[in-house]
């Protein structure tokens, strides 16, 4: 039988996981490495990339950031999130402010040292991407548009970190990584309307909050038509093999989110809309695997040609 001391141990360990967001990192570290293997070094095989262990260290040490990033985002988020999502809030509480500053300093330190031993440089990099995330938690966050580019820079920078181990600069990169930062700023928008009566009660001068609903329904609907651009690119410019159909699904998603959008009016109906666009970059993360390695190659010698 489990004590009861053996029980608040696992509670804890649990609630610690929910903040730092597990299952976030997790399709993070997978993200990377497909890109990786597909986008930034076919000319290898998937084996070596897997087992090369500069390249572990680089996106271990991006997850330890990232959940430290989580962990000091809930620990000034306390007060909003009892409003937005009490029942998250109450699992979270079981890990006192305390100790969720020290993991995060712990973290950190961690972080930032394991990575030295790839390179000087590299421990830059998550030096500064380290201040980002904690100054954007601090302040930046609690500002109208501001917070949301910054918001949405900070879930794809990770991704730089192997592009510059890579050194692989391709223009197609570039646009994907584009089309991805307007799918992420657009679910920051919808979080925003989602979270609205957190925000509001917090002082959060977010879009929704200084400058109404309506507002931001027509800034979400103009971000949805410029993910346009790079999808038109990307399908008509770029051979991405059989990713292609997940260009095309997007296109047809955004529609559909874009129609209920306007539609939308609760806070339930603004996190189906979440949950949409989180399936939607989710599903676009596995669909890596579908681009042509053979495609990929012949562009970068293509590249290194011109």
């Amino acid at each position: 039988m489990v004590s009861r001391k053996t029980k608040l141990i696992l509670a804890k360990i649990f609630s610690l996981f929910s903040v730092v967001r597990g299952y976030n990192i997790f399709v993070i570290v997978v993200a990377q490495y497909l890109a990786s293997i597909y986008i930034l070094a076919p000319q290898k095989r998937a084996l070596d990339v897997v087992l090369d262990w500069r390249l572990f260290l680089i996106i271990f040490c991006s997850s330890l950031a990232i959940a430290a990033g989580y962990i000091i985002n809930n620990f000034y988020d306390a007060e909003k999130d009892l409003i937005n999502r009490p029942n998250k809030s109450k699992l979270d509480r079981l890990v006192s402010q305390t100790t969720k500053l020290r993991v995060y300093f712990f973290l950190n330190f961690l972080s930032v040292s394991i990575v030295s031993i790839v390179s000087i440089h590299a421990a830059l990099f998550f030096s500064v991407y380290i201040f980002i995330l904690w100054f954007y938690s601090h302040k930046l966050k609690k500002f109208p548009i501001i917070g949301n580019l910054t918001a949405s820079f900070l879930v794809i920078l990770p991704f730089f970190g192997i592009l510059m181990y890579f050194k692989y600069f391709y223009s197609a990169i570039f646009v994907h990584a584009f089309f991805l930062y307007l799918l992420v700023l657009i679910r920051e928008m919808i979080k925003d309307l989602e979270n609205i009566k957190g925000d509001l009660a917090n002082n959060y001068q977010t879009i929704p909050v200084r400058f109404g609903e309506l507002a931001t329904k027509v800034v979400v609907s103009i971000l949805v038509f410029l993910s346009l651009f790079p999808t038109r690119f990307l399908i008509v410019e770029h051979q991405v093999g059989y990713m292609i159909y997940y260009f095309y699904l997007s296109i047809g998603v955004l529609v559909f989110f874009l129609v209920k959008l306007w539609f939308s009016k609760t806070t339930l109906q603004y996190h189906r809309l979440h949950i949409v666009l989180k399936l939607l970059i989710l599903l676009g993360v596995f669909s890596i695997m579908l681009i042509d390695p053979e495609v990929v190659v012949n562009g970068k010698e293509l590249f290194e040609s011109l």
